[in-house]
Formats: structure tokens, C-alpha cells, sequence
């Protein structure tokens, strides 16, 4: 059992999540193009549906990788696979941001 867990540790560390991320990555930019076309094209109406079009299959690649990943993480721990070894993002980082004072107001 060690091996097939050791295995899927492998597939989801050096396929899955490479794929999941190049992919999300995808999403992203196919919305910012997308942005993009909309803004520098708002007097031309094809054009500005095209960008519109672009930025919703860009939200919509995201939105399905989000979820690909948290259908992993639900099997992983549902049926404790292992796959993810208990790894949760280090957030130690955040503690050295200090807090937001709000807008001064020009004063």
C-alpha cells in the first residue's frame, strides 16, 4: 500500500498539479486578453462582444481547475490517500504585512 500511495504522490505531484496550474494559468490570461479586447475596443461592438466572450470562458477554465483541485483534495481526504501528505500552504509570510491603516484622505 506504501507504494501505490507513493506512486500517487508522485502522479499528483509531477502531472496533476502542474497540468492544474498551467491550465488555471491559461484561464487567467484568456480573461485578461479578454479584458483587454473589451476596453480597447468599447466603440466597436463585434469586437467588444469578442472580449466579453473571452473573459467568460477565462472565468470559466478558472472555476473548473478550482474545482478539479478541490475534487482531488475531497478524495485525498476523504479516502485518506495521502496524496497531499497534510501540506497546507505556509502563511508564516503574512504575519511581516503590516495591518492596513486606511486612506489618510490627502491629511
Amino acid at each position: 500500500m506504501a507504494a501505490a500511495a507513493q506512486l500517487l504522490d508522485r502522479f499528483v505531484k509531477f502531472i496533476i498539479d502542474p497540468l492544474i496550474l498551467l491550465v488555471f494559468a491559461a484561464g487567467f490570461f484568456m480573461f485578461v486578453w479578454g479584458l483587454v479586447q473589451f476596453l480597447i475596443n468599447l466603440e466597436d461592438v463585434s469586437a467588444h462582444e469578442e472580449g466579453i466572450e473571452h473573459m467568460k470562458w477565462g472565468i470559466v477554465g478558472m472555476l473548473v481547475m478550482v474545482s478539479v483541485y478541490g475534487i482531488i483534495a475531497l478524495l485525498d481526504n476523504t479516502f485518506n490517500l495521502g496524496a497531499f501528505n497534510g501540506q497546507t500552504p505556509d502563511m508564516s509570510a503574512l504575519q511581516n504585512i503590516p495591518p492596513f491603516q486606511g486612506f489618510t484622505n490627502g491629511k
